[in-house]
């Protein structure tokens, strides 16, 4: 079989009484699957199959939903990890009926009777199935929920069949499901080492009216941080620290001119208008991370404004009128996590603080109007979000939530916030990488914020201004080894 999408084949299992199918649309980067499969009490036996061979560790991700009435309620789709596509071999699935069940289904012996262990979720959109050495867990939900989860443990094979599966229950009843935002993701191993141990990167558009999601450009290394220029393109950084444009028309990368700022971190902004560009550069000695101010296309001699003696420098935000750029740094003594928020004046280079020392804000981005400074805090334990007047009076926290909230970033309308949510049992004063987390949606007037994304990434994944011109998309990596 020749390979489709991302995966490496795709075939009937067993002999389906009709041949089924898989078409790929590379326009929308999804899978459609037919089949025909017999398949009584829920045995897995007989369905039409796309996937590929992974060996250890996996996270299998997919928007799902069923196409037409269908023949049958016990119809099922899902995502399936098995021993071998022969009859009778043990599995482990994510599987979800036509009817309202969503099953972790697996068989523990070979040819033997196959157990369902229901989740609490209906008709869900969102659909992943993870392995963790010999844990399987089934995660679900409906488009703009956080997941809910089941697991069980199975002593599978290290090397297995995984991927997308449809299968029908009446013996010739066709059955036809989409599969988009399909993602095949390979953790990082438990012991890798933050900052010298990477994974591989998607850059990605999302549109977060519908949460579908396109990868645009992927590389076996890090790439951390776009931000979406008016012309549509999307600068980013490396992890060994150069910039890079990507245009989104052409599909075309090359290295934007930063000149002696060659260890840029994922701390990059753009001004409001788009002309310019700031930088998190790694300079002086002691090696501290410095702002510097060029246009936005490029310049072999960026300015630089603040001093490396005073201390770290992590941009975040740039004042409407251009006048001010605010960051997270550590001032006045401040050592370890603990970190502070700043502004600096562009052509005077005077530093004012707007919150006090002693616990860590980060993060923070004007509004477009000017009026708040939006940032996240563990002030009150968690990661949360919070927004202040530009001179850093009237705190107010904005997000109460159990996970935590890290980056908010307005579109330009003003209208919405966007920010990636980690899990509560982080530790909020680290920055992580590689882990399993959420975008979330949120109106600036208030609301009750909506999950957008289900994303394995973490640190480098969305630090900075996020949004395309038009409001309507966002720009973010993912990470997987590649």
């Amino acid at each position: 079989m020749k390979p489709i999408g991302a995966f490496a084949h795709h075939q009937d299992v067993s002999t389906p009484k009709q041949p089924g199918s898989t078409v790929y649309d590379p326009a929308k980067q999804s899978y459609t699957l037919s089949s025909a499969g017999w398949n009584p009490q829920g045995e897995l036996e007989q369905f039409h199959f796309a996937g590929q061979k992974l060996r250890g560790d996996f996270i299998v991700q997919a928007t799902v939903c069923f196409s037409g009435a269908g023949q049958s309620p016990l119809r099922k789709l899902g995502i399936v990890a098995r021993e071998s596509l022969a009859s009778g071999a043990r599995y482990a699935a994510a599987c979800v009926h036509g009817a309202p069940l969503t099953w972790l289904l697996h068989r523990s012996g070979a040819g033997g009777a196959a157990t369902a262990l229901e989740l609490s979720s209906f008709h869900p959109t969102e659909l992943q199935l993870a392995r963790s050495g010999n844990r399987f867990t089934l995660s679900a939900a409906r488009f703009g929920e956080c997941y809910k989860s089941v697991s069980i443990e199975l002593a599978l094979a290290q090397e297995l069949h995984v991927g997308l599966f449809v299968c029908g229950h009446e013996q010739g009843g066709l059955e036809q499901a989409v599969f988009s935002n399909v993602r095949v993701i390979i953790p990082a191993a438990p012991d890798f080492k933050p900052y010298s141990d990477y994974l591989g990167s998607h850059l990605e558009v999302l549109d977060v009216s519908t949460g579908l999601r396109k990868i645009l450009h992927s590389e076996p290394g890090s790439i951390q941080a776009p931000n979406w220029t008016p012309d549509d393109k999307l600068l980013y950084n490396s992890a060994e620290g150069v910039m890079y444009s990507f245009d989104i028309a052409t599909g075309k990368v090359s290295e934007l001119d930063t000149g002696p700022c060659r260890q840029n971190n994922n701390d990059h902004v753009l001004s409001f208008d788009g002309k310019l560009l700031a930088l998190s550069n790694y300079a002086g000695n002691p090696r501290r991370s410095v702002a510097f101010i060029l246009p936005a296309t490029g310049s072999s001699a960026p300015k630089q404004i603040t001093s490396p003696e005073a201390g770290h420098t992590y941009l975040h935000g740039w004042s409407p009128d251009g006048k001010k750029l605010v960051f997270t740094g550590g001032r006045k003594g401040e050592t370890g996590h603990y970190r502070n928020l700043w502004a600096v004046d562009v052509d005077t280079r005077v530093e004012t603080a707007l919150t006090p020392p002693g616990t860590l804000d980060d993060g923070p981005e004007y509004t477009p109007d000017g009026k708040y400074i939006y940032f996240n805090s563990v002030r009150t334990g968690t990661m949360q979000l919070w927004r202040m007047r530009p001179d850093g009076s009237q705190p107010e926290q904005v997000t109460f939530d159990e996970y935590n909230d890290w980056f908010p970033h307005i579109s330009p309308d003003g209208k919405w916030l966007v920010y990636i949510a980690f899990p509560k049992e982080m530790d909020p004063w680290t920055h992580p990488f590689y882990q399993q987390c959420y975008i979330r949606l949120m109106p600036t007037a208030g609301g009750v914020p909506r999950t957008i994304a289900y994303l394995y990434g973490g640190q480098g994944s969305m630090n900075t201004p996020n949004w395309s011109p038009d409001s309507k998309r966002i720009a973010f990596v993912s990470n997987s080894k590649l």
